[in-house]
């Protein structure tokens, strides 16, 4: 990481020679309006440069928005941004720290990585405690917008960081605010979102419900499973009371019998959480302050029956 007292602008040039030319075999990842690269500066430095693709219709309002959030606010749970390079209507980047264990999505999907019950429990009171403090930590309470498992970057000790504000709002001195045009991700968009488009911190809460649920079943909330009236919320909330192992991420309960029960608890209170996150009504959805404290208390169980077992 840079030290703090030698940030800097980069030139275009730089990020250029740090990234190969923006080499597709340097692509980390595509946000909703930039591409991610990773780069190597002259000192060794590894970093992560978004380049923001500036012939979309809302990729300059989304810079700003982007610049605004991550300059404004400083948590150990979101993405540092280190520096920024603006070359007038050509070239606008930002220049971010570099998290070296990819993305939760890579993480849950791969079949070759595998995450444990209490490493879940940890990356999700990461990403809670991120939007408490985005909702509840400054001035003006920021709204991600586009909470899904890609934008949950992890670094070096598998800590989650929150990344891509590009469609964030701030909401100043309004409870909630209206706006049209959505750019956010099927499946994890709050009803009153997508429907009036309503944003408003509680809509975080709905999509990080759906996180939730998706980080136990390993299922996204785009399977071609879910069609019609089947969703994963519907899917879980048949399956909690009858048939918990259809839906509980396999790898999670290939354990040994008297932990696989226990996997399961910790499983049910986590389902049955993301729930209580996903109502339809966002009045009666819990705030990130709430939802931190329960994932800290089940936590807390979790540890002391692993006590337990050693």
């Amino acid at each position: 990481m840079i030290p703090l007292g030698t940030w800097r602008r980069f030139s275009d040039h730089e990020l250029r020679q740090a990234t190969d030319g923006f080499n597709d075999s340097r692509l980390l990842g595509n946000g909703s309006y930039g591409s991610v690269f990773q780069g190597t500066l002259q000192d060794g430095t590894v970093i992560a440069v978004k380049v923001f693709k500036l012939e979309l219709e809302g990729a300059f309002k989304s810079f700003d928005v982007e610049c605004e959030v991550l300059r404004n606010t400083r948590h150990i749970n979101l993405v540092k941004v280190i520096s920024s390079c603006s070359n007038d209507l050509n070239f606008k980047a930002l220049v971010l720290e570099f998290m070296p264990n990819g993305s939760l999505d890579k993480w849950l999907y791969s079949n070759n990585q595998y995450l444990d019950i209490l490493q879940r429990l940890n990356i999700m009171i990461d990403v809670a405690s991120a939007l408490e403090y985005l909702h509840h930590g400054n001035a003006t309470p920021v709204v991600h917008c586009d909470l899904k498992p890609n934008n949950v970057l992890l670094d070096e000790d598998m800590v989650a960081h929150l990344s891509d504000f590009g469609i964030a709002k701030l909401l100043c001195d309004e409870v909630s605010m209206i706006q049209t045009m959505t750019m956010a991700t099927f499946g994890y968009m709050a009803p009153e979102y997508g429907i009036e488009g309503i944003i408003s911190t509680k809509g975080d809460v709905y999509s990080f419900g759906i996180l939730l649920m998706e980080i136990i079943t390993r299922k996204k909330p785009t399977d071609e499973m879910f069609a019609g009236e089947k969703s994963l919320k519907s899917w879980v909330i048949e399956s909690i009371s009858s048939s918990l192992n259809q839906v509980v991420d396999p790898k999670l309960l290939s354990t040994i019998r008297r932990e696989h029960l226990k996997v399961k608890n910790y499983a049910l209170s986590i389902l049955q959480l993301g729930l209580e996150c996903c109502v339809e009504l966002p009045n009666e959805r819990l705030h990130m302050k709430e939802i931190v404290t329960k994932l800290k208390k089940i936590k807390v169980k979790l540890l002391r029956d692993m006590e337990r077992v050693r």
